[in-house]
C-alpha cells in the first residue's frame, strides 16, 4: 500500500512542472491578443500622421483586428475540435507573430489593416483554444484557478498596453508597438510545442466535416452586427439599420442551415443545456455593463469632476490593477465553493457596485464603486467560465469556449454602442465634450441605473437555472 502511495506521489511530483509550464504558455496565448487590443489604440494618432490619414480610415487598424477575432472566434474553435487542438494553436501563435511583423514593416495603410485582420485570426485562435486546452491540461479541481489565471493575464494584456505603448512609440516609434509582440510571440510557440498535449490522432471515420456555409454564415452575419454597432458610434442612421436588419436575417439563415447540416459548426441541441445558454446570456450582459465603464468614465471624470488627464489615466488605472489582484483568488475560491454560489456573489457585487457608481458623488465615489465592480467581475468571469467548461465533451471544447469569448465580445460591442447612446440621450446633448457636469453627471447616473437592471437581469437567469437544477425531474446537467 505505502509502495502505491509512494509511487502516486511520485507521478503527481512529475507531472506538476508540466503543468506549471503548460499553465505558462497557456498565459501567454491569453496576454497576446489582450496586448493586441489595448497596445494599437494609443498608436492611432501616430500611425494618422505616418500614414497621412484620416481618423476615420485609421479607426480600422483597431476595427479589422476586433472584426476578425469576433467573426472568427467560433469557427477555429470548432476547426481545433476537429483536426486538432495543439495543431492549430501553434499555428494561431505563429500566425500572430508573423502578422506583428508585417504590421511593423507595413508600408501602406490598407496593408496595415489586411495584417491586423491576419493578427486577429491569429488571436482569435489563441483565445478560442486557450481555455479549451485547460480540461487537457489542469486537474478538474484546479479548474477555477487557471481560469482565473487566465482572467489575470487577460487584464494584464489590458492594463499594460497603453502604458507600453505610449513608451515604445516614445522612445522606438510607432512600429515597436507591433514587433514588441514578436519575442513574445516566439517565447509562446516554444512553451507550447514544448509543453502542451499532443493531438489524439483519430482515424477517417471519426474525423467530422468543417461546416464552411455555416462558418461563413456565421461570419458575415457577426461582420454585420458588429458594423451595425460601431459605425455611427452610436447614432443609428440608415446603414446602421440595414446592417443589423441583415444580421437578424442571417441569425435565421444560420439556424436553418445548421439544422440541416450533416456536421453543423454549432450543434443546436448544445442550447438545450440550461447552464451554458444562461452563461452565455450572463456573460454578454456582464461584458455591456464593463465596457460602460470604458465609454462614461472619462467624460465624467474629465468634464463632470474637472480631473485633468494625467489623473484621468490614474484613477482609470485603478480598475485593471484591482483585475490583476484580484484574478487568481477568484479562481481559488471557485475551487474551494461552488460555481454557482460564486457566479451570484459575483453579480451580486457588480449590482452593488452599479448602484454605487450611480449615487455616490466624487471621486472617491466612483473609485469605492470600481473597488467593488472590478472584483466581482473577476469573480463572476472565474466561476462562469468553469460552471460551462468542466462538463464539456472533449469533442466539443473549442467551439464551446468560442461560444463564451463570443459573448463577451459581443457585450463589448454593444456595451460601447448602446451604453454611450444611454449616456449621450441621459446627458441630454449629443455633443458630450460640449455638455456641462450637472448633465454629464446626470447621464452617468442613468447609464448606471441601467447597468444595475443589466446585471439584475443576470441574477435572475442564474436563479432560474440553478433552481432548475435542483430539480430532480430536470436533467439540464448532462455534458455539453
Amino acid at each position: 500500500m505505502k509502495s502505491i502511495i509512494a509511487e502516486r506521489s511520485e507521478a503527481i511530483a512529475e507531472q506538476a512542472p508540466s503543468v506549471r509550464w503548460a499553465l505558462a504558455s497557456l498565459s501567454l496565448s491569453m496576454l497576446l491578443p489582450s496586448l493586441g487590443t489595448s497596445i494599437a489604440n494609443v498608436g492611432l494618432p501616430s500611425l494618422g500622421q505616418a500614414f497621412d490619414a484620416a481618423f476615420q480610415d485609421v479607426q480600422w487598424i483597431v476595427l479589422a483586428y476586433l472584426l476578425a477575432i469576433t467573426t472568427l472566434i467560433v469557427s477555429v474553435g470548432r476547426l481545433g475540435d476537429i483536426t486538432g487542438r495543439r495543431r492549430l494553436l501553434l499555428i494561431g501563435i505563429l500566425l500572430f507573430t508573423l502578422a506583428s511583423v508585417l504590421c511593423g514593416v507595413a508600408p501602406t495603410l490598407w496593408l496595415m489593416i489586411a495584417a491586423r485582420a491576419g493578427q486577429g485570426l491569429g488571436a482569435a485562435i489563441m483565445m478560442a483554444l486557450t481555455m479549451a486546452f485547460v480540461g487537457e491540461t489542469v486537474p478538474k479541481e484546479r479548474t477555477g484557478s487557471a481560469m482565473g489565471l487566465l482572467g489575470t493575464m487577460s487584464a494584464i494584456g489590458t492594463a499594460l498596453g497603453p502604458s507600453l505603448g505610449g513608451l515604445l512609440i516614445a522612445g522606438l516609434g510607432w512600429p515597436a508597438i507591433f514587433l514588441v509582440n514578436v519575442p513574445l510571440g516566439v517565447l509562446t510557440f516554444f512553451l507550447a510545442y514544448r509543453h502542451l498535449p499532443a493531438d489524439v490522432s483519430k482515424g477517417k471515420t471519426d474525423r467530422k466535416g468543417f461546416d464552411m456555409a455555416g462558418t461563413l454564415l456565421l461570419a458575415l452575419t457577426l461582420s454585420a452586427y458588429a458594423l451595425a454597432m460601431t459605425i455611427g458610434h452610436g447614432r443609428f442612421g440608415q446603414l446602421n439599420i440595414a446592417l443589423l436588419s441583415a444580421a437578424v436575417f442571417g441569425t435565421g439563415l444560420f439556424v436553418f442551415a445548421e439544422a440541416r447540416a450533416a456536421s453543423p459548426l454549432i450543434q443546436l441541441t448544445v442550447f438545450r443545456n440550461r447552464v451554458l445558454t444562461a452563461s452565455l446570456v450572463m456573460n454578454a450582459l456582464v461584458s455591456t455593463v464593463m465596457m460602460a465603464t470604458l465609454v462614461v468614465a472619462p467624460f465624467y471624470l474629465s468634464h463632470a469632476l474637472g480631473l485633468n488627464q494625467t489623473f484621468v489615466g490614474i484613477v482609470m488605472s485603478i480598475g485593471p490593477v484591482i483585475s490583476i489582484l484580484s484574478g487568481v483568488p477568484a479562481g481559488r475560491l471557485v475551487d474551494r465553493l461552488d460555481a454557482p454560489f460564486v457566479v451570484v456573489a459575483g453579480l451580486l457585487a457588480m449590482a452593488a457596485a452599479s448602484v454605487a457608481m450611480a449615487v455616490l458623488p466624487g471621486i472617491s465615489g466612483y473609485i469605492a464603486a470600481i473597488a467593488m465592480l472590478t472584483p466581482g467581475y473577476q469573480l463572476f468571469q472565474a466561476a462562469n467560465n468553469t460552471a460551462v467548461m468542466t462538463d464539456v465533451r472533449p469533442d466539443q471544447r473549442g467551439v464551446i469556449s468560442g461560444m463564451l469569448n463570443l459573448s463577451r465580445n459581443l457585450g463589448l460591442i454593444t456595451g460601447a454602442s448602446v451604453m454611450g447612446a444611454v449616456f449621450a440621450f441621459s446627458s441630454g446633448t449629443p455633443d458630450i465634450t460640449a455638455a456641462d457636469p450637472e448633465a454629464i453627471a446626470s447621464g452617468m447616473q442613468t447609464t448606471f441605473a441601467v447597468a444595475a437592471a443589466l446585471v439584475i437581469a443576470a441574477l435572475a437567469i442564474v436563479a432560474g437555472t440553478y433552481r432548475r437544477r435542483t430539480n430532480p425531474k430536470a436533467h439540464d446537467r448532462r455534458p455539453v
